[in-house]
């Protein structure tokens, strides 16, 4: 099995890399922190891969740390969870912002993500809630309704979900700051 992989990016694309490792250019499907980590080409990137072998396919998908990578492969162990939902919302959640939700079993917060419905995001809580470990002092902020709606605005606007999530964690954390002054500082720390 391919369980690590290094080498200079030799092309990417929509939720993937192609990373040329002994002469041999391997596709990679990645998440969206991956796509952001990659500057340009010819960048040297090291990623935690999982093998995906089907009757007809061999799939690679790489991670930047094991714990996206150990998460990846919990989630593809949930009946109806294949490895687009899982990429969608690892692309979408920070690993802590999916622990927290498992843990105060907060399905409202997984159907935020493309691709996953109500029933999907129940499965993945049932499942996930035993095996998943919380944080020690790395409680991460989960999404309020105003992020929700912030995320919303500004992916309507066309940015992408990680640009979107980055933004709204440089604004900061003001409860009488109103959804349209939050929108207003997150469109300008996109400038």
């Amino acid at each position: 099995m391919i369980s690590k992989l290094s080498g200079p990016v030799w092309d990417t694309g929509e939720g993937y890399v192609v990373i040329r490792a002994g002469g041999v250019g391997f596709h990679v499907h990645v998440p969206a922190d991956v796509l952001e980590h990659v500057k340009g080409l010819e960048q040297p990137v090291e990623l935690f891969t999982h093998l995906q072998v089907r009757e007809n396919k061999l799939a690679l998908y790489g991670f930047l740390t094991k714990e996206k990578k150990a998460l990846f492969e919990l989630l593809l162990e949930i009946s109806g969870v294949g490895p687009a939902v899982a990429m969608s919302l690892l692309s979408a959640l920070s690993p802590d912002a999916l622990r927290q939700a498992v843990l105060r079993e907060e399905p409202a917060l997984l159907t935020r993500v493309p691709g996953i419905g109500r029933k999907t995001a129940s499965k993945i809580i049932f499942n996930l809630r035993d095996q998943v470990i919380p944080a020690e002092g790395r409680a991460a902020p989960l999404l309020t309704d105003a992020d929700a709606e912030v995320i919303a605005t500004l992916t309507e606007l066309g940015f992408s979900l990680i640009e979107a999530q980055s933004a709204l964690q440089r604004i900061p954390r003001d409860e009488e700051c109103t959804v349209e002054e939050r929108i207003r500082l997150a469109l300008s720390s996109l400038a």
